[in-house]
């Protein structure tokens, strides 16, 4: 179980990794707008429990304005989302796009090195912008891999700080989940386990007790 002290460490992570100005997309929902919300990315989005969580929560504030849409997919990585973005992406004119792909990036037997993950992610944010300079682009970092999805992804941590330059760089909102991620796994497995089963893969109670309350904070800049 979680303790308090693990709750307070999650608590400080989320609030310290976003702005506290209300995205784009939540200003124009509140103007009563309607947004097209795509996220896209690997499994952690195609099958991620946050996704409909997302959709719930945006429903619940906003009945009727947002729509959420799912374009990701399992097993696969940026070279894929760029050859798909069309396809996926572009065609559904959305005006906010959360993106991840770096988990994958990662992953050994796709040998796509840091500086060609980059390459990928950077062309699609400028194809993004190109069609609709509005389009808000949200960029995550998702959780650690540990066993032998760690093992795949040896230099994980690269991945998910080019995430984080790239952001900052470009001056893009970032939801940094792998720091909240973190306090738990340093707490031993266990717990760990009890919200990814597999090592990879978060459950939905994980996705509620861990993703959302960034993905939250850092939408509505609480």
């Amino acid at each position: 179980m979680l303790n308090f002290r693990t709750v307070l460490l999650l608590f400080l992570f989320v609030t310290s990794t976003f702005s506290a100005e209300p995205t784009l997309t939540i200003k124009n929902l509140e103007a009563g707008k309607k947004q097209h919300i795509v996220t896209y990315g690997t499994s952690l989005t195609a099958g991620g429990a946050w996704v409909g969580q997302l959709r719930e929560l945006l429903n619940k504030k906003f009945p009727g304005l947002a729509t959420v849409t799912n374009s990701g997919q399992g097993g696969m990585w940026s070279k894929w989302g760029l050859d798909h973005l069309d396809e996926r992406v572009l065609k559904k004119n959305p005006d906010t796009v959360i993106m991840e792909w770096a988990i994958n990036d990662a992953f050994l037997q796709y040998k796509t090195s840091v500086a060609d993950a980059q390459k990928n992610l950077e062309t699609m944010l400028d194809a993004i912008l190109k069609q609709n300079a509005n389009c808000e682009i949200i960029l995550m970092t998702m959780d650690p891999p540990i066993n032998e999805h760690l093992e795949k992804r040896p230099e994980i941590e690269k991945y998910y700080q080019m995430y984080r330059d790239v952001a900052k760089a470009r001056k893009l909102r970032l939801i940094d989940n792998e720091v909240n991620w973190k306090p738990i796994l340093e707490k031993g497995k266990t717990d760990y386990l009890a919200l990814v089963p597999d090592g990879i893969h978060p459950n939905a109670k994980g996705c509620e007790t861990v993703i959302m309350p960034a993905l939250e904070a850092g939408l509505f800049g609480k």
